[in-house]
């Protein structure tokens, strides 16, 4: 395969796992915020604070890339249902009217749009998918799983990695910065492939990674001074 085929492969399966990337990189950041930063401080320990933050960026990345490869699966079985379902026109019109109406319109209605489209199989089909919020063309489980597993990794780590470069106390405040940062930049992606506005979604996403850091550093202490005695 050439390598020109090769990175448009790429770029188009990126576009198109776009929105898991998003979610792979907001859940691997608050997560591993919160725990590393939970661990960080009840220790001061280095070796603590990354064996406990490797091990649950690991488990959570695994975790997201299988629910994801299961959610994308279950999808394209039901799109392929569907399109085994409407075998003939005249059962893509049945079903397209029995959708209509269930989604509020009249008979009268239903069957006014049944029959404008009734010799077009591919827009009765469209009409179809977009009623049932199935997509025409199924998203690849494989290529949504391992894009999550990448994304949520990745994003992991950037908590995590002051702590192998820095002594404990500075890396918390490294960590927090770079991790609050990233969080910024997320939340700006956010509004920008949603078409809302860029500094409410910024403070929703640093809001919920700080909360995640301080549920982590109450649960951290909590526990260590329950269990000091």
């Amino acid at each position: 395969m050439e390598t020109g085929s090769i990175l448009e492969r790429l770029r188009s399966s990126f576009r198109n796992s776009a929105g898991t990337i998003v979610f792979g990189m907001e859940d691997g950041t608050v997560s591993i915020f919160g725990l590393i930063f939970g661990v960080a401080a009840t220790t001061t320990d280095t070796k603590t604070v990354l064996i406990a933050g490797a091990t649950g960026a690991v488990a959570a990345a695994v975790s997201m890339m299988a629910g994801v490869y299961l959610d994308a699966e279950t999808t394209r079985d039901e799109t392929k249902a569907i399109h085994s379902s409407l075998s003939t026109a005249a059962e893509s019109a049945r079903s397209l009217c029995n959708r209509l109406a269930k989604a509020g319109l009249t008979s009268e209605q239903s069957n006014a749009i049944a029959a404008a489209v009734q010799n077009d199989p591919v827009a009765t089909r469209g009409l179809l998918h977009a009623l049932q919020g199935v997509p025409e063309t199924p998203l690849n489980p494989s290529e949504q799983a391992l894009w999550m597993l990448l994304a949520d990794f990745l994003a992991a780590a950037v908590p995590i990695l002051p702590f192998v470069f820095f002594p404990i106390m500075q890396a918390r405040i490294i960590s927090g910065a770079v991790t609050v940062a990233l969080l910024v930049g997320l939340g700006i992606g956010r509004a920008q492939a949603a078409k809302r506005s860029a500094l409410r979604t910024v403070l929703e996403t640093v809001s919920i990674g700080i909360a995640a850091a301080l549920a982590g550093v109450a649960i951290g202490v909590l526990i260590n001074h329950l269990f000091s005695h």
